[in-house]
């Protein structure tokens, strides 16, 4: 049965809610959205729960009317309110996204015990009012089709690996000097040779082995497929990003995809504490120090990880960087990972080029008009 939405305050103009800015926090399922009122005290005006529906996203735009200055913020849940957002922000709202750690904290510290949607919604909005720096939502651009397409390589590069394994015991019990070479199973003219060989033998052992040498090939031709798309998007979209010393394609299509707007991040700091690469101050008595970083986007950890492994193979600035570092009585693993930092700021530099010479393309679809 679907739920009707109610409102338990009565949302009629109230001269106090027109004198400051009045903060709304949403909290998000998949089938309702509860949307909670506060002042500048944290205390509750009104709420209101509507379905999940483009109906109910245009009845939550025809309430929030009633508020001169608003701000929302939601719960960090992009899997459930990305439509959602997308419609208050075409709408012309500002919205920030909360995280569900800090929502958690401010549920609580409250006095009113419980967990419910109206409490967790409310606990949004005072994280909002508490915590000026929160994210700020943002209508999707080329950059997620980047992100979309470099998840899904990486699952069917792990798919592929899962059926190659399992290919590689079958082909050893077929014939133990049927040899494969390594990384064999991701080039077609490999599975050509083994789909002919297997196409001659008989047993039930060699045909499941020759289904998988054909979803190798299925997987392997999307994979390729993928990544000449991938190469045409990052090319347009972030040229400075690939001229970075070892960032190729699919390493800047990572970054890219993760980072998401680097305009969003206020310096080079803040986007390496975003990516792992900054280390956690320590305070020991008067004496401070700094540990490993094991947080932060892995991703994007990773690509920079690798592009410093790469540099340091290959010569060149980044090689001479890690040996002056050695020469400075740091370890292998330290001399890396300042390596990794330098190469951090190189990539929002980058970055920011990229996005500062980037036309902005205007949103293709429009919120309906409210009843």
């Amino acid at each position: 049965m679907r739920r009707a939405p109610t409102e338990s305050d009565d949302t009629s103009s109230d001269s106090r809610w027109r004198l400051s800015v009045i903060v709304v926090g949403i909290d998000s399922r998949k089938k309702t959205h509860t949307l909670v009122a506060v002042d500048q005290v944290g205390q509750r005006l009104t709420q209101l729960t509507v379905d999940a529906t483009a109906k109910g996203h245009r009845q939550v735009c025809v309430w929030l009317r009633q508020f001169e200055q608003v701000k929302l913020a939601i719960e960090d849940c992009r899997h459930l309110t990305r439509r959602f957002e997308a419609d208050l922000l075409l709408a012309g709202h500002a919205v920030v996204r909360v995280h569900t750690r800090l929502m958690a904290g401010a549920r609580r510290s409250a006095r009113e015990r419980g967990k419910s949607d109206p409490i967790d919604a409310k606990a949004v909005a005072r994280v909002a009012l508490r915590e000026p720096d929160l994210p700020k939502a943002e209508l999707d651009g080329p950059t997620r089709e980047v992100k979309l397409r470099s998840d899904h390589r990486r699952t069917l590069v792990r798919q592929r690996t899962a059926i190659a394994n399992k290919l590689r015991w079958f082909l050893h019990e077929i014939d133990p000097e049927l040899a494969v070479p390594s990384r064999g199973l991701r080039r077609l003219c490999v599975l050509d040779t083994l789909e002919a060989e297997l196409a001659a033998r008989q047993g039930v052992v060699a045909e499941i082995a020759l289904d998988l040498v054909q979803d190798c090939r299925r997987l392997t031709k999307r994979i390729n497929a993928i990544e000449v798309q991938l190469r045409n998007l990052v090319r347009e979209l972030a040229p400075s990003l690939l001229a970075v010393p070892s960032c190729g394609v699919l390493s800047a299509a990572m970054i890219l995809g993760e980072t998401a707007g680097a305009t969003r991040f206020k310096s080079k700091d803040a986007f390496a504490r975003f990516n792992g690469t900054a280390p956690i101050p320590v305070w020991s008595s008067n004496t401070v120090r700094v540990r490993l970083n094991r947080g932060g986007n892995r991703t994007i950890n990773n690509a920079l990880h690798m592009a410093a492994v790469t540099q340091v193979r290959r010569g060149g600035p980044g090689a001479a960087y890690y040996v002056k570092q050695l020469a400075a009585c740091k370890t292998v693993k330290e001399a890396l990972r300042l390596l990794r930092r330098r190469i951090s700021d190189r990539v929002f530099r980058a970055l920011l080029a990229d996005e500062a010479t980037r036309v902005p393309q205007q949103p293709i679809r429009v919120l309906p008009q409210a009843a």
